[in-house]
This record gives structure tokens, sequence and C-alpha cells, in this order.
């Protein structure tokens, strides 16, 4: 699995230029990192309104 994703980069980077293939990954992490805050957010939001419907 890392090969392959050794290999993605690769032909990412002779494709576009290393710079903006930089800036796509970056993109592609802080999208993640913006995904899972807004889970946890969610998360946090629904327990504590379950916590305050309950009492």
């Amino acid at each position: 699995m890392p090969i392959l994703l050794i290999v993605l980069v690769a032909i990412l980077i002779g494709t576009v230029g290393f710079w903006d293939a930089l800036g796509a990954l970056l993109g592609a992490v802080a999208l993640l990192a913006l995904f899972w805050v807004l889970v946890v957010i969610t998360g946090i939001i629904a327990i504590l309104w379950l916590i305050r419907k309950v009492s």
C-alpha cells in the first residue's frame, strides 16, 4: 500500500509539478482534518442535546 501511495505522488508531481502537487496534498490533508473536526463537534453537540433532553 505505501508503494502505491509513493507511485501516485510521483505521478502527481510529474504531471503538475512539485509545488502544485504539494499544494494539492496539503489541501487534501486540510480537508480531511476539517471533516473530522466537524464530525467531533457534531458528536459533542448531539451528546449535549441528549443529556439535556434526558435530564
